[in-house]
């Protein structure tokens, strides 16, 4: 998922994440001050990779595709990853629930859950992630290194900065 304003030649945070994960809250703390410090000059990329242990993981993926779609998408993920206990308790209706908050369709978002139209998004990120070594989330990859802060988050963004300064440095 992509909705940031980012120029064209911006570094890529690949952010490997399930909506349904607690370690997966406590980064966007992170992923918050990234945006901050670097606004347009990073681009942060929301991966999909919804765990089995998770039952409404999947469906929150393509929830937050739709809320993509309909403008909010960064927005509805934090919505959603900040309560995630009630995601865990109340599955599809508090998705829904949320796209109504964020002043989203709520008919449209319910239809998309139904006909499944962001299936192939999720399915091809989860794919992805697995081709290369995603095995917990978040997992984080730019300039072709993969963080693993499904372990540990210890120290994380202060490697995520170093590398994003590092790939600006080479752009000037």
């Amino acid at each position: 998922m992509n909705d940031s304003l980012a120029r064209a030649d911006a570094p890529v945070l690949d952010v490997w994440c399930e909506l349904q994960c607690p370690d997966c809250r406590s980064a966007l703390d992170d992923l918050r001050a990234l945006r901050a410090r670097y606004g347009d000059r990073l681009e942060l990329r929301l991966r999909h990779f919804p765990l089995e242990k998770h039952k409404h993981a999947f469906a929150a993926a393509q929830a937050a595709e739709e809320a993509l779609v309909q403008g909010k998408g960064w927005e509805y993920v934090e919505a959603v990853l900040g309560r995630v206990e009630r995601l865990d308790r109340e599955g599809e209706p508090f998705l829904v629930e949320v796209a109504g908050e964020l002043g989203l369709d709520v008919e449209e978002f319910d239809t998309a859950l139904i006909d499944g139209r962001h299936i192939l998004i999720v399915d091809a990120d989860q794919a992805e992630g697995k081709a290369i070594g995603v095995t917990g989330t978040p997992t984080y990859v730019i300039g072709g290194e993969r963080l693993d802060g499904g372990k540990s988050q210890e120290g994380l963004r202060e490697r995520v900065t170093e590398i994003a300064d590092r790939l600006l440095a080479e752009q000037e």
